[in-house]
């Protein structure tokens, strides 16, 4: 099993140009959730959906005739796979196609969709087992005992001449910056979520930029913003945003961040839907945007904030 401590973070690292799967460096998502009461990453058993959304600012390749090509790329992951990737082993995975030929932007989006789905799904019993660089082997109709094919990540590339097309748009909500409070509590603070059990129901979707953790390895900042979406007693505002900035010296990746504050928020505010969503300022060429919810939703759309 793969730990965030043994990944290129914090590591002095070459940046190899020329490509190479074996640079994504999986790390399994089990041990963070069971910190938090899920136990199983299967999603009959989680009380969660969602997706984690990536964006990769800096994909480049050469094509069959040298030149390079420069595009955005969309990842959309789900929550449901057995691990996470850690993100400066995608950096540096997608820095090895600099120097590599590709016939056409589609290759590159078939080569990436391959080896991200492997990593992803990689030490998961239930599927196949297949080498960094690999496509999922195919298994033929007549073979009924061979383990299926994972599931595979969703990709979009974004070519040069598409750019101008990509909107900036802030989270829609109610603010909770507004609140003028004292903050004194810059660890986790479940205790700091109350809410109206005994009055009548609500539906809110409230917002902050104030979320900011550190990298679980380097201590790094991580800043963010979320989108607090939900039906049922109405959540104590100023208790809630204490809770945000509670994580400011935090020490966890972002998804792991957001299924936390989407664990404390159902366990001790009780709502009926909840919709968890945090947009992460990039780092590395990468930002991460994870969004958990406690019902079948359609993902947000995956559109940056001014500081991304």
């Amino acid at each position: 099993m793969n730990s965030p401590h043994q990944s290129p973070l914090g590591q002095p690292s070459a940046y190899v140009d020329h490509y190479d799967a074996s640079l994504l460096f999986p790390i399994p998502r089990a041990p963070k959730r069971e910190e938090i009461g899920v136990a199983n990453t299967g999603s009959g058993a989680m009380p969660f959906f969602g997706a984690d959304m990536w964006t990769a600012y800096e994909l480049s390749w050469l094509n069959l005739r040298g030149k390079p090509q420069v595009a955005l790329a969309h990842f959309t992951v789900p929550c449901e796979t057995h691990n996470i990737i850690e993100s400066k082993s995608f950096k540096l995975y997608l820095n090895s196609f600099n120097n590599s030929q590709f016939a056409s932007a589609d290759a590159v989006k078939t080569r990436l969709r391959a080896d991200v789905t492997q990593a992803l799904w990689r030490g998961d019993e239930r599927f196949a087992s297949t080498a960094p660089g690999d496509a999922p082997a195919p298994h033929a109709p007549h073979a009924p005992h061979a383990p299926p094919a994972p599931p595979s990540v969703g990709i979009s590339i974004t070519d040069a001449a598409q750019f101008d097309r990509e909107p900036i748009h802030e989270l829609d909500g109610l603010s909770l910056d507004r609140l003028d409070i004292d903050c004194t509590r810059y660890t986790p603070a479940p205790d700091l979520l109350t809410a109206a059990l005994d009055e009548q129901p609500v539906s809110e979707v409230l917002t902050s930029n104030l979320l900011k953790s550190n990298c679980l390895v380097t201590g790094q900042p991580d800043w963010g913003s979320l989108q607090i979406s939900y039906s049922g007693p109405q959540i104590e505002q100023g208790g809630l945003l204490q809770y945000i900035v509670s994580f400011r010296n935090h020490n966890e990746f972002h998804e792991q961040c957001v299924e936390r504050i989407f664990m404390d928020i159902w366990s001790r505010c009780k709502p009926v839907k909840l919709a968890v969503y945090a947009r992460y300022t990039r780092r590395g060429g990468l930002d991460i945007n994870p969004f958990r919810t406690s019902y079948p939703k359609a993902l947000p759309k995956n559109i940056r904030m001014a500081r991304q």
